[in-house]
């Protein structure tokens, strides 16, 4: 039996706890945030906002909440059977994506601290189940705007 030199050895090793590392990361979740807006509010106290949440990593995760310095409380809705729902989480599939857009997914904003206004941003903070929070910047458009791309 050939005995291997210490600097081999050292090589397998290292080789080993990289392989070991790379497998960890391949299988969490890997969350980021786009296309996020909020269509200028038409009241006073409520508004609405709309994101995609991407998840390039290979497991689920969930939707919590949503807080946010504009409004008193942000909920995070659903949309079944043409019924608006509060949903108290969603999940954002292994490699996959949760899309908030007009008539389906959506955050309301309740109890406005201020009514935001066409350019301005307003800051949400999204809060998951496994993974650490992630800030959004959520430029105020115009009542009647509707995205081309990005839902």
């Amino acid at each position: 039996m050939r005995r291997l030199g210490p600097a081999a050895a050292a090589a397998i090793a290292a080789a080993l706890v990289l392989a070991g590392c790379g497998s960890d990361s391949d299988s969490a979740a890997e969350l980021s945030a786009g296309s996020a807006y909020m269509p200028q509010p038409v009241t006073g106290d409520m508004a609405a906002g709309f994101l995609t949440i991407t998840n390039k990593g290979g497991t689920k995760d969930e939707l919590t909440s949503v807080t946010s310095d504009a409004a008193a409380d942000v909920t995070v809705h659903k949309t079944a059977g043409g019924t608006m729902q509060e949903a108290g989480r969603l999940t954002i599939p292994a490699h996959g994506r949760l899309v908030f857009q007009s008539g389906g997914n959506h955050l309301m904003f309740e109890k406005l601290k201020r009514t935001p206004k066409q350019g301005q941003t307003v800051s949400v903070e999204l809060h998951f189940a496994h993974s650490d929070p992630l800030k959004v910047a959520m430029p105020v458009k115009s009542a009647t705007y509707t995205p081309t791309t990005g839902h």
